[in-house]
């Protein structure tokens, strides 16, 4: 299957994680770098291209008009227990992930491509522990990442004190899903937790701060067949034209 747009990989070696990562970049039908364009950028990266369908959305939404210009970045993990060091908010590799994204992902986007060069033309994207990655990271740094789509985020004591301890929200946009069947999710590390009281926890305490908060309930368990039918939605909550 055709497709509208130009996907394009770039490198960077990271001196942060000391190896060399992939972005998977999509462009939209008639890219031009005469425009401005939001920057959509995707942990779990190859998940949301394939079983997101974040190409194809693409596609949709930008030959329908209902999105502004907007660029997807995929940026992918190894195995499954390089993504639980890299996102888990306890993983030994997350500062070096996060000072990744800042220090070298930002700077080279905004060096390679036509965005907006500011926080709120920059969207983290992210389901489970990539969630959690996407949202600690906001907080820290609203004026580099100003929207966060977090799909089932992973909540525990050191994101809620990591949130708690924010002072201002009001640069920021939160989308939040999670699924009303989530109570028993089985981790990498094989224990099984409740992730669905946590993240009812998140949402009345965003819904008590001064931002765009968003957030659903949805039919369904920990999976991409949850999350890539609320995909759509939240591109269309995020990137819609005004």
């Amino acid at each position: 299957m055709g497709r509208d747009g130009s996907m394009t990989e770039y490198t960077i070696d990271s001196q942060y994680l000391n190896e060399t990562m992939k972005l998977r970049v999509y462009t939209p039908k008639n890219f031009s770098p005469l425009y401005k364009y939001h920057f959509c950028i995707m942990q779990d990266g190859n998940d949301y291209y394939s079983m997101g369908r974040a190409a194809t959305l693409s596609d949709k939404l930008h030959k329908d008009e209902e999105i502004d210009n907007t660029i997807f970045i995929g940026i992918h993990y190894n195995d499954k227990y390089d993504r639980q060091d890299k996102y888990h908010p306890d993983g030994k590799k997350q500062s070096d992930y996060v000072n990744f994204l800042i220090r070298e992902v930002v700077p080279f986007l905004d060096e390679e491509l036509p965005g907006y060069c500011m926080g709120r033309g920059r969207t983290l994207v992210g389901d489970s522990l990539a969630g959690t990655l996407a949202l600690m990271t906001a907080v820290k740094f609203p004026n580099i990442f100003g929207n966060v789509i977090m799909q089932s985020p992973y909540i525990d004591q050191h994101v809620r004190e990591v949130v708690e301890s924010t002072k201002d929200f009001s640069s920021l946009t939160i989308y939040h899903t999670i699924g009303n069947e989530e109570t028993d999710v089985e981790g990498t590390e094989g224990t099984r937790k409740n992730f669905l009281a946590p993240n009812r926890e998140l949402r009345d305490f965003l819904n008590r701060q001064p931002l765009a908060y968003t957030y659903h309930e949805l039919d369904g368990d920990h999976t991409w067949g949850t999350w890539q039918k609320d995909f759509e939605r939240a591109l269309l909550k995020m990137f819609s034209k005004e």
